[in-house]
């Protein structure tokens, strides 16, 4: 018994060194775990030098070291952040700098600083373009002779347009961008109203001045055995082109008088060609005297006469080709009737502020005050027939044309002309001033009758 005591207590403090061994090395352990935790955090230490968070002891982040997830949220929330401060100050420098980027779209700085813009917006601003008849026609060659008196460099330029004429130049105008002004008849845009072909036009087409009469000559070959146009029925006659204002105005003649005819369509050239190779028995050409065409023509063929009877007088005037005017044609002292239509300058009814009107505009200030030297030697006879006062019933007048004829209402020379030639018809005398105007209104309106007829 006594021996095993010792045994006992040796084994007991044995028992004591291991546990307080374990005891001291689990303490020291856990120091070294935590030590080696402390890495972990790195990562996350430039984020918060970026963002000037606070510095944070060693001990803090020794304690609890965030996961990836967290940091990731973190960062994620820092980029949400940083987006919508520049997004603001994106923000606030457009405010600043929205008028001036607007004032320069209103000064156009590039137009004036460059040469070549600046000349394509004045020749495009400037240039008038007028649609006419087909080439050798008197519209035309009144377009051309507009370009030749009107021209101002690139101040004002007047292009002439060959177009097929009649309707088709109504169509054109009212349809064609490019297109400011246009020759037609009357008789047409009535035509073209009524049927609503191209629309509604009273409020889309207005008109400048009316023109002059344009007549219709009825050729045919001298030996051909044709004495009047009655002899036509059954025949092949030449109406135009197909669409053109001629086609139109003879359909409408022949139609009215009763008179059936086989029409074909065809150019002047190759009509006139027909008619001496006999291939056509006559052939209508519609233009104001003396058509080139008609003048070149030499013996072999003649004028045959229209006449003025009851179901024409509505739409068309009467009219006299002489010697004078065709002498190739027509025998010396000899006269030819046949009927007349009047031709009627026309516009798009532009509104006032556009520069479309202002364009047209700058025409009428250039060609109403120079229209006397056009009725001068050696410009084309029939500028002689044109007064820019005379009115088109049933149609607006273009506003800049109306203003201009308001503000220069003094008469002209030609109006003082006829107005003597009124006084004398009536056998009259303006003695005092209140009979001279009494005599004067009387000849306005006695002037409005002739210009209606």
């Amino acid at each position: 018994m006594g021996g095993a005591r010792p045994a006992l207590r040796f084994e007991r403090i044995y028992r004591g060194c291991v546990i307080l061994c374990a005891a001291l090395m689990i303490g020291f352990g856990g120091v070294d775990f935590r030590a080696q935790a402390a890495p972990a955090t790195k990562p996350l230490a430039p984020v918060a030098k970026k963002h000037a968070a606070p510095a944070q002891p060693l001990i803090a982040t020794q304690r609890k070291a965030p996961s990836r997830l967290a940091a990731h949220t973190q960062t994620a929330r820092l980029k949400k952040v940083a987006r919508a401060s520049r997004a603001a100050r994106k923000k606030a420098r457009a405010g600043v700098e929205k008028p001036v980027v607007e004032r320069r779209a209103v000064e156009k700085p590039a137009a004036t600083n460059d040469p070549a813009a600046a000349l394509s917006e004045r020749i495009n601003n400037n240039t008038v373009s007028v649609i006419a008849g087909e080439l050798g026609s008197t519209d035309l060659a009144i377009a051309h002779e507009l370009s030749l008196v009107l021209d101002d460099g690139d101040n004002l330029r007047i292009m002439p347009m060959v177009g097929a004429g009649g309707g088709r130049n109504i169509r054109d105008l009212r349809f064609m961008k490019g297109a400011d002004l246009a020759i037609t008849q009357p008789s047409l845009l009535a035509r073209m109203r009524q049927s609503g072909d191209i629309g509604a036009i009273d409020d889309k087409i207005v008109y400048l001045a009316k023109l002059f009469n344009e007549e219709m000559h009825l050729v045919v070959r001298a030996d051909a055995g044709v004495a009047s146009i009655q002899h036509l029925a059954g025949r092949t006659v030449n109406l135009g082109e197909a669409g053109s204002g001629t086609q139109s105005i003879a359909r409408d003649v022949f139609t009215r008088l009763g008179i059936a005819v086989r029409e074909v369509n065809m150019t002047e050239r190759a009509a006139i060609e027909g008619l001496r190779t006999g291939d056509i028995d006559a052939t209508i050409v519609i233009g104001g005297k003396p058509v080139p065409a008609v003048a070149l023509m030499a013996a072999g063929f003649r004028l045959l006469p229209v006449p003025f009877v009851k179901q024409l007088r509505e739409d068309f005037l009467p009219a006299i080709l002489s010697n004078e005017d065709y002498p190739g044609l027509i025998e010396p002292g000899r006269r030819v009737e046949t009927l007349a239509v009047g031709s009627v300058l026309i516009a798009y009814n532009w509104p006032r502020d556009s520069d479309r009107y202002q364009k047209i505009e700058k025409f009428v200030d250039a060609f109403f005050p120079r229209l006397a030297k056009l009725q001068a030697p050696p410009h084309h006879p029939k500028w002689r027939e044109v007064n820019v006062a005379a009115t088109l019933p049933g149609w607006t007048r273009f506003g800049a044309a109306e203003d201009w004829l308001r503000d220069h209402r003094e008469p002209s020379a030609a109006a003082r002309e006829q107005f003597e030639q009124f006084v004398s018809t009536r056998q009259a005398r303006a003695g005092t001033a209140e009979e001279r105007e009494r005599l004067f209104q009387d000849f306005m309106q006695w002037q409005q009758a002739r210009e209606r007829r």
